[in-house]
């Protein structure tokens, strides 16, 4: 493998991180075997001994590891943060559970699970370590468990509605400088929906489960129609092997359960100060507790929570990580990323172009791949490797001790750049530095942005033609919000129609999953062309483009 930087490991993440043990070639290091392992450890600990009872690790996004594919409640699909297109001094984060959500998927429906916690974490100092911990609490109960099987029992007019059988009420507690606070206790959720005539005013319901947070900002949990618009077939041999199979919009239809929560930028900020640190790492993670310490000394019990989630960048896991290690990295906090050998290889040395060269012949751009690390692990700056701009690192923060800043797999967010009037769907490569990878909008075209940046178009400035079109889904099936929480309302028309049955994009479109309010303008950028170039303000490289409809 082409030489490359070799980053130290320090004594709290070899403390605190998964065990490594040298491994072939001699120049590298992987995961120690014990991480892969699952069951019952024993531990010893003086004079007594501690078992952890057995527990459970997993992954997140779609489905994308192995493990998490079976715990579909804890499994984290997307994560999204930007500058509030309506309220510019704030920053909004949105992050979305159990995939798939078939909306008529009764009779129980899709709740958050009681024993998990959901967190959205924020690191502002560039360590690795979340700085502000935001944490959802979830406790469902039935009205009627004895004598019903509804989940309603008549059409839900509002949260507190008697025939609402089944409701869930949630505690949200921040947590910054190791100190937590409770923002909001014993709040509602949203319901899923279960139906037009169940539900025929899901915007209502959604407006009563938005609540103020002391200090400024929002939250919403609740259902929301999956924002995330992709041509899953990509696994099918790259789109059929002759790109044949694309144009279809696999998350179409599908509704996912929604935390999202808008907070100020000076919450968030390094020393509270978004002008002179304005960059931030975002990421989630879901905990699963249950898992208890016993000590022969002492006849209590010590309940844990474990991470068995975590999602920062889209697609890290699904497509960088192999498949050895993918249950394994979402168990990682951030900081201990870089001890992971064989997943920072991959972010150098990528799987996909290969794959991509292979099938198409399209030539795979040498390696190492410092650009990918600048979007994955660093952050974009003129500092930080051949991108030549100044983006997204941790490094432009004032502050921010740059000793401490390591390489870490988080979703990077420059607050300062403002909301763009016109926003492009391929983000930074059409020369919207408020897009990915500068955090991540609903309406940002992840798959085709990432494609492209995958083939070298983040650091030539060029995009590849022949994968200009990218997978063929350039928008949403519905329209977003223009005002928190954002997402569209829960599609409630049914996504398997049968063999028979006519093509899905009408349904999806129905006005009954489309949000109150005029949609949000998403313009579409153009791809390539012979029609000039377009200089990105940050870096002065060029982007070739055509016009393309989408």
């Amino acid at each position: 493998m082409p030489s490359r930087p070799r980053w130290e490991t320090g004594l709290a993440d070899r403390r605190n991180a998964v065990k490594l043990s040298k491994a072939r070639p001699r120049s590298r290091r992987v995961l120690d075997k014990s991480l892969l392992v699952l069951g019952s450890t024993t531990l010893a600990a003086g004079l007594g001994a501690m078992t952890l009872a057995p527990g459970l690790s997993a992954a997140s996004s779609h489905r994308e590891a192995p493990l998490i594919a079976g715990d579909p409640r804890a499994d984290n699909t997307d994560v999204y943060a930007f500058t509030s297109p309506d309220k510019a001094d704030t920053v909004t984060m949105v992050a979305n559970w159990i995939p798939f959500e078939e909306p008529n998927g009764g009779p129980n429906f899709y709740a958050f699970g009681d024993d998990l916690r959901y967190n959205i974490k924020v690191d502002n100092t560039g360590d690795g370590v979340a700085d502000v911990t935001y944490s959802w609490r979830f406790r469902g109960s039935y009205r009627d468990d004895a004598n019903q099987f509804l989940y309603n029992t008549g059409p839900v007019t509002s949260l507190n509605d008697p025939d609402l059988n089944f409701r869930q009420v949630y505690d949200l507690v921040v947590t910054t400088g190791g100190k937590s606070r409770t923002l909001l206790s014993g709040v509602p959720a949203a319901p899923s929906r279960t139906g037009q005539a169940s539900m025929p005013d899901y915007a209502a319901l959604r407006k009563q489960a938005t609540f103020g947070l002391p200090g400024g900002g929002r939250t919403y949990a609740g259902q929301a129609e999956d924002p995330f618009f992709a041509d899953l077939r990509v696994f099918d041999l790259l789109y059929g092997g002759d790109l044949s199979e694309r144009g279809q919009d696999t998350l179409a239809g599908y509704n996912v359960n929604t935390i999202a929560i808008q907070v100020p930028k000076k919450q968030l900020a390094l020393k509270g100060n978004a002008s002179r640190n304005p960059v931030i790492g975002v990421w989630s993670t879901t905990d699963r507790g249950g898992v208890t310490v016993k000590d022969s000394r002492d006849k209590g019990t010590t309940a844990q929570w474990k991470q068995v989630s975590r999602l920062g960048n889209p697609l890290v896991n699904e497509v960088v990580v192999p498949l050895k290690f993918k249950d394994a990295f979402n168990t990682l906090n951030p900081s201990q990323d870089r001890t992971v050998q064989p997943v920072v290889d991959k972010v150098y040395d990528p799987i996909l172009p290969k794959l991509i060269q292979q099938v198409y012949g399209i030539p795979a751009p040498k390696t190492p791949r410092n650009d990918l690390a600048e979007i994955y692990l660093t952050g974009i700056c003129k500092a930080c490797g051949p991108i030549k701009a100044d983006l997204n690192a941790h490094r432009l923060n004032k502050d921010a001790p740059i000793k401490r800043i390591v390489p870490a797999e988080e979703l990077r967010l420059n607050m300062a750049v403002p909301p763009t009037a016109k926003p492009q769907r391929l983000g930074v490569l059409a020369g919207d530095l408020a897009g990915f990878p500068n955090g991540r909008r609903l309406a940002d075209d992840v798959i085709d942005i990432s494609l492209q940046a995958v083939e070298g178009a983040a650091q030539t400035g060029v995009l590849v033609p022949a994968l200009a079109d990218g997978d063929k889904v350039d928008t949403n099936e519905v329209p977003f919000g223009t005002s928190f929480p954002y997402v569209a309302l829960p599609h409630t028309k049914h996504v398997n129609r049968g063999p028979d049955a006519a093509g899905r994009s009408a349904e999806q479109t129905s006005a009954q999953n489309r949000p109150t309010g005029p949609a949000m303008e998403t313009t579409q950028a153009a791809a390539l062309a012979g029609a000039g170039a377009l200089l990105l303000g940050i870096g002065g490289f060029r982007l070739r483009r055509r016009n393309k409809d989408s």
